[in-house]
């Protein structure tokens, strides 16, 4: 990230006016992201560093229409821009290049933000001031507790300014904010960890989370070897973000038409219209998701086998990706959904799953346990076979055996390989659901709520020594 510190910047929106006049007369997009980002870093049950960063990046793409169609040209730069100098480059690119294979008309529209032409808000250190003052209080108690923390919160504000020569102006600001704290005993036998993402961090209260890793490091005072083998396990909401966003990443539908994942069909087919899951589950992204709100338009500063340049300012809605156990979308850009006969499902940054009914929390679920183990989050994982979308990982931070409704001790760690399409297939409960922070991807796709799950015969497939 660029550290532009305190060099004055053009306003945003005059950089994409210029762009597009630069441009003209041929069709442009510009897209230029502001962000504002801090962290506060901790280790040994102290506070170690801490940052403020500011990052702009401009990026123009520049349309040329010729005998064989439409070719795109895209040139991205950070920091102070030229901005006659980008355009030429996107030009040049542009009269080089083939025609694009995704080119569609670019959406014709005049909606314009009310608040296109406003600086972008800003996010600083004092956001962390009673979480600071919070860590202090649980820092000294584990101390006392022989036990140690370490962790980190993070928060940027990116606010995107989109404008087309359509006559699109459109302004989205997204705040992405996770805290994560993991505890461990002073001889590292034991160790716990907590995730959050979060707006604006009212809603982290640290000492509600030090209490909930505090009971866990008591659970794991006894220590059980097991063997690998096929567990029934329980995932909490955050175990489980961590293997369906890998499941709803595999949803193309271009990759699937060319035989290449788990939800190819047969000839050049897809599974679109397949009962997948024996419950009714449903997998879905909705801007206007309470809590996880994310962009109502498509922003992308490229294109891909299933997202496209052209598509940019796109409104985006309600997408059923799984509707009731039946697989109902891929993604597909226009261009490609016009050639495939699909529907026009581009990405949308949140992702939920539930079951219609659910409203159990993971204590209730733990509680009607016989026999199962409580994984805390994985990670280290690797996709093994796309067509089954078998991968493998570890798990982290806290393997619990749970018998006759009680965690009775922490147990080794495993590597599993499991294909998440498979594993809901194999979901014998499920809970409410609520926001969750995947821990492996939570980095890039923080906007997620899951419920807890039960899965029979989940496959640890070798004891792991990863602590």
């Amino acid at each position: 990230m660029t550290n532009l510190g305190f060099h004055p910047l053009v306003g945003a929106s005059v950089v994409v006016e210029q762009a597009l006049a630069s441009a003209a007369p041929l069709s442009a997009i510009v897209i230029v992201e502001e962000s504002f980002d801090c962290d506060i870093r901790f280790a040994n049950n102290t506070t170690t560093t801490n940052g403020v960063r500011h990052d702009r990046s401009v990026t123009i793409a520049v349309f040329v229409e010729g005998s064989a169609g439409t070719s795109v040209g895209i040139a991205s730069q950070s920091g102070q821009v030229d901005v006659h100098d980008l355009v030429t480059m996107a030009r040049t690119r542009a009269r080089d290049a083939r025609p694009a294979t995704d080119a569609s008309p670019l959406i014709d529209s005049t909606a314009v933000s009310s608040d296109f032409a406003e600086v972008a808000p800003t996010t600083d250190l004092s956001l962390f001031s009673d979480l600071v003052v919070g860590l202090g209080e649980v820092f000294r108690e584990a101390g006392s507790n022989h036990r140690v923390l370490a962790g980190f919160a993070t928060h940027e504000v990116t606010t995107t300014y989109l404008g087309t020569s359509s006559g699109l102006r459109l302004r989205h600001e997204q705040p992405t904010g996770s805290f994560q704290l993991v505890g461990r005993s002073d001889d590292g036998s034991a160790s716990s960890w907590v995730g959050r993402g979060t707006d604006d961090f009212s809603d982290i209260d640290v000492r509600e989370i030090y209490a909930h890793l505090g009971e866990r490091l008591d659970q794991a005072a006894r220590k059980i070897d097991l063997k690998a083998g096929p567990y029934e396990v329980l995932l909490p909401p955050d175990a489980a973000a961590d293997l369906v966003i890998e499941l709803s990443s595999a949803m193309s539908g271009r990759d699937a038409e060319d035989g290449g994942n788990v939800f190819s069909g047969s000839g050049d087919n897809t599974r679109i219209g397949e009962r997948l899951t024996t419950l009714d589950f449903d997998l879905w992204s909705d801007p206007q998701t309470p809590g996880i709100e994310c962009a109502p338009y498509l922003l992308t500063g490229g294109s891909s086998s299933d997202v496209s340049i052209f598509d940019n300012g796109a409104p985006l809605g309600t997408t059923k990706w799984i509707d009731g156990g039946t697989l109902a979308r891929l993604r597909y850009h226009r261009a490609g959904a016009k050639r495939s006969g699909g529907i026009f499902s581009p990405p949308i940054d949140n992702l939920s799953l539930s079951l219609p009914g659910a409203t159990k929390d993971l204590e209730e679920m733990i509680a009607g346990t016989k026999r199962a183990l409580l994984l805390t989050c994985l990670w280290y994982i690797r996709e093994v076979d796309p067509a089954t979308l078998l991968l493998t990982g570890l798990t982290r931070d806290g393997v619990y055996l749970v018998e006759d409704g009680e965690i009775v001790g922490a147990v080794n760690n495993f590597r599993f390989n499991e294909s998440p399409l498979d594993m809901l297939g194999r979901v014998s409960e499920v809970g409410a659901t609520t926001r969750a922070l995947s821990r492996e991807w939570g980095e890039w796709m923080n906007r997620t709520a899951m419920p807890p799950l039960r899965v029979a015969d989940f496959n640890m497939s070798s004891v792991s020594q990863a602590s």
